[in-house]
């Protein structure tokens, strides 16, 4: 008899799922797959939106696939469906119509939503975040309303900044607030930060070491005030981060761990009371992973992520078994032209966990220095000062950034050190490279400086 595998979420993790799932049934009978989800699309890419919003396509464009192509592979495919509970003991969910779903193995992922900070006013009119396709669409319309001058975005992560360098494009004032010093705290070290935000000075205007007192206005928003100074805004953006959306979840019992995400063994099965459930898996934004380079608990919400945990689950799920590796989490980012990515710990990470470090940084051209077309590069190198492993990196340029966080990540987790790095042989045309990369020359000033 066929197993039935229900999955609660259709993002990016629950989709990944189910598609692996549908590739590796040789026997399309031996799994019954139902998915749940709130939303009435099939599978939406969020990840899409800013660059929507910057008119580069449309949004209907990020609607990857329907609802209807998923029936015709024989998927009980539910949309604006809204699971309320989770029977653990009987193996069976409850909607909020009151149907009962029955099944043999659950997936939960259940993603995350906006942290809204608990701000005076942040119920006004006009406040908006970017995580579904409706909340887009809204802030699209703002966008042609020319009334709507002075825009405001709470964060400077790269949602944050991504958001507004839409906003500059669409010839709107401005205004990035971040709490801590610096642009991309999660991301870069605050000299590396440095050079983004001279990128982007001159079209958005920068708050920064400074939280958000107020958001005044009498039904929608009029202004937002920070440190006591009041800045117009007609609309504001909340991009102050994700939290892992766990309710339903804990709910039933499930464990919640320290990163606020739901705990899990190595195979992605989910914990209550610290023992492990066999039939119970979880991934994606919703859960916390375990951090490769300081073996702590901490959050993961990428879709490069959720991708991997989607194969360990379905392998599991297919009778393959497999297990998630420790999270080094490499992500880039697109912002204005400029290419940013990080891999690994970054110093504040490196020194909040005690782990003492040589950092080495440089700057050279992504070609031959004689070719058209060469982009200045940018890179940091972060290593132990015992063993000189690699730890972290940071690259910024207009080009081939990720192709080399791929290859630091691969580094990483290999246990390369500084010396690996300058003594590697490497590629070389002038037409695409240099002789000596700009991540050699950064190895080499770690062990000097």
């Amino acid at each position: 008899m066929a197993k039935k595998v229900v999955i609660i979420g259709g993002g990016a993790a629950g989709i990944d799922v189910l598609e692996l799932l549908l590739r590796g049934q040789k026997d399309a009978g031996n799994l019954k797959i139902t998915i749940l989800k709130r939303e009435k699309e099939g599978f939406f890419s969020i990840c899409g939106l800013p660059y929507a919003l910057q008119g580069m396509y449309e949004i209907e464009a990020l609607d990857l696939f329907g609802p209807d192509l998923y029936r015709s592979k024989g998927i009980d495919f539910r949309t604006e469906i809204e699971v309320t509970d989770i029977n653990l003991e009987e193996r069976h969910l409850l909607t909020e119509s009151k149907e009962k779903i029955a099944y043999d193995y659950l997936v939960i992922a259940t993603g995350s939503k906006p942290f809204v900070p608990p701000i005076e006013g942040a119920d006004l009119v006009g406040i908006h975040t970017l995580s579904s396709r409706e909340e887009g669409r809204l802030i699209e319309k703002a966008l042609g309303d020319e009334e709507n001058r002075d825009f405001f975005v709470i964060g400077a992560g790269w949602i944050g900044l991504q958001a507004a360098y839409a906003f500059y494009e669409k010839g709107k004032n401005v205004t990035v607030v971040e709490k801590l010093p610096q642009l991309l705290p999660a991301l870069l070290d605050a000299d590396m930060a440095s050079i983004v935000q001279k990128w982007l000075e001159g079209n958005i205007n920068f708050v920064l070491g400074n939280g958000v007192d107020a958001i005044k206005g009498r039904s929608r928003v009029e202004s937002v005030v920070v440190e006591g100074k009041e800045h117009p805004a007609d609309i504001v953006l909340m991009a102050a981060g994700m939290r892992p959306n766990v309710e339903l979840a804990a709910k039933a019992g499930l464990d919640v761990g320290a990163s606020g995400g739901l705990a899990t063994d190595q195979a992605l099965r989910v914990r209550k009371g610290g023992q492990t459930l066999e039939n119970v898996y979880a991934l994606g934004d919703c859960i916390e992973v375990i951090d490769a380079v300081t073996g702590r608990p901490r959050l993961s919400q990428l879709a490069s992520t959720a991708l991997v945990q989607a194969r360990v689950v379905a392998n599991n799920l297919l009778g393959m078994s497999s297990s998630l590796e420790p999270c080094l989490s490499p992500a880039v980012a697109s912002i204005a032209g400029l290419q940013i990515g990080s891999v690994g710990a970054t110093t504040a990470t490196a020194k909040r966990h005690g782990i003492h470090i040589k950092a080495g940084k440089a700057l050279k051209y992504t070609k031959a220095r004689f070719f058209p077309g060469r982009k200045a590069i940018i890179a940091k190198m972060i290593f132990r000062t015992d063993d000189y492993r690699l730890i972290g990196a940071q690259i910024i340029s207009e080009a081939t950034v990720a192709e080399r966080i791929n290859e630091l990540t691969l580094g990483i987790k290999a246990g390369v050190t500084a010396t690996d790095v300058v003594m590697r042989e490497r590629c070389f045309d002038p037409a695409l490279s240099m002789a000596e990369d700009v991540i050699v020359d950064a190895a080499t000033n770690a062990m000097t400086d």
